[in-house]
């Protein structure tokens, strides 16, 4: 007989956000010894890290041995690192408690319940990663990055803002190949993701702004600010789990004095 869990505990954008990077590496060794002190006193917590930390491992076993569809990796590592989302009508994610005690098939039986089409919420797949290539600038134009997707130049933020490119990665959402360049500065952390083809949809729920001319829309998901728009008819996303909406869209909307094409 299976031994009952405790319950999934009901956890903050800032607690979720915080699973995820300790899972990726990217909280420092106070920060993460103190989450494991928590862990340690709160069975139900350490229960939640748990499931993340297997169902991670579910999909890094598949990948190795059956070579599961990028794509398909993408949504179900994110999964296991964040909550449910509960905000979306187009798809439905299970629990993680049911998730964790399935494997192989039924793994992408949950997964791909629903539709397929890339969302702008389904970027955050990328956002979440660590980077895998470094990220240059382009010496013939210092205000942009050797980085682009089609003819959409990533900005270089250093000399005007501050942020560093510390890396890039490519990914393959829905597939749909999109670019994602990651930015720190003062141990704050942004992703600015480029979607390749045709644009995504608005998403509904989003708040809409004009900054310097450019239509931005703004809106939370799975304990992150993102800001989206679109730049030569693709699709943009600039997302954070510790920088504020109005910080994100100023860096959105910079032009590069004409440099940063929209």
């Amino acid at each position: 007989m299976t031994e009952p869990q405790p319950p999934e505990p009901d956890l903050t954008d800032e607690d979720a956000a915080e699973l995820v990077a300790f899972l990726d590496g990217r909280v420092d060794a106070a920060r993460a010894a103190e989450l494991q002190a928590r862990a340690a006193r709160d069975p139900a917590l350490a229960a939640a890290l748990d499931r993340r930390r297997r169902v991670v491992g579910i999909i890094d076993a598949a990948a190795a041995g059956a070579q599961a569809p990028h794509d398909l990796r993408l949504r179900v590592d994110a999964l296991g690192a964040r909550r449910p989302v509960r905000r979306r009508s187009r798809r439905r994610w299970l629990p993680l408690a049911g998730l964790a005690a399935v494997a192989g098939a039924a793994v992408l039986a949950v997964v791909l319940a629903a539709g397929d089409e890339l969302t702008v919420r389904e970027t955050l797949a990328a956002a979440i990663r660590p980077p895998v290539a470094a990220a240059g600038i382009n010496v013939r134009q210092p205000r942009l990055l050797n980085e682009s997707v089609d003819e959409v130049r990533f900005p270089n933020l250093r000399p005007k803002f501050g942020w560093r490119a510390v890396g890039a990665r490519s990914d393959d959402l829905e597939g749909r190949g999109a670019r994602t360049v990651f930015y720190t500065k003062g141990g704050r952390r942004i992703a600015y993701t480029v979607v390749a083809g045709d644009p995504l949809d608005q998403p509904d729920d989003a708040r809409p702004t004009v900054t310097g001319g450019v239509e931005l829309r703004t809106l939370r998901a799975d304990g992150r600010t993102l800001v989206t728009w679109r730049r030569l008819g693709h699709t943009c996303v600039l997302s954070s789990a510790d920088v504020d909406p109005a910080t994100l869209r100023e860096l959105a909307a910079w032009k590069g004095m004409g440099a940063v094409r929209f």
